[in-house]
């Protein structure tokens, strides 16, 4: 099977069900920013090594591909697919690692600049990304329906990036710079 099929060369693509929208539809947006953050996720469990939650990430990753293909499906057909499900368990389950990191790290008192390490310079990209595609998301929303899980576990995914780089910072010695206005 070759990758390519010339269908896209008049600008347009195919959703899941067969529908064909211009490339810039708000749809194809929203999980295409989904795909770039999972390709961030995977550049941070690379520089990560053996540091870090990478069992939660690689999961993550996983969440992330059963988003897109619902942000993929044409709505009129979501009803008739059979696709991978996310729950409010995959929520809950970004809460409690974050609670965690959350029981180890000092008190928060300042904004922080994102930097110290290259592994936390990217977490707080993929938490930018995150951030992005949650906007779009929404936007979405606002025209055609989007399953609302979805909108709450990009919320909470972003928060969770968040914790996870001032974990990062604590556990590889880097240094969180605070924001001091000038």
């Amino acid at each position: 099977m070759k990758i390519y099929t010339r269908k896209g060369d008049d600008g347009s693509t195919g959703l899941l069900g067969g529908a064909r929208v211009p490339k810039h539809h708000l749809r194809i947006e929203s999980y295409g920013t989904i795909d770039e953050l999972n390709a961030h996720l995977g550049m941070l469990i690379d520089l990560a090594g053996e540091h870090g939650p990478r069992d939660m990430l690689l999961r993550i990753q996983d969440r992330l591909f059963t988003l897109g293909s619902h942000l993929a499906t044409d709505p009129e057909h979501a009803g008739k697919m059979k696709l991978p499900e996310l729950s409010l368990d995959d929520v809950s389950a970004l809460e409690d690692a974050m609670d965690n990191m959350d029981e180890t790290l000092p008190e928060m008192r300042n904004f922080v600049l994102p930097g110290g390490h290259p592994v936390v310079s990217q977490c707080h990209i993929a938490r930018c990304v995150c951030r992005r595609a949650e906007r779009l998301v929404v936007a979405l929303h606002e025209h055609e329906p989007v399953d609302a899980c979805i909108l709450t576990y990009l919320n909470r995914l972003s928060d969770y990036l968040f914790v996870l780089s001032r974990w990062w910072s604590m556990t590889l010695g880097a240094e969180e710079r605070p924001w001091r206005p000038s």
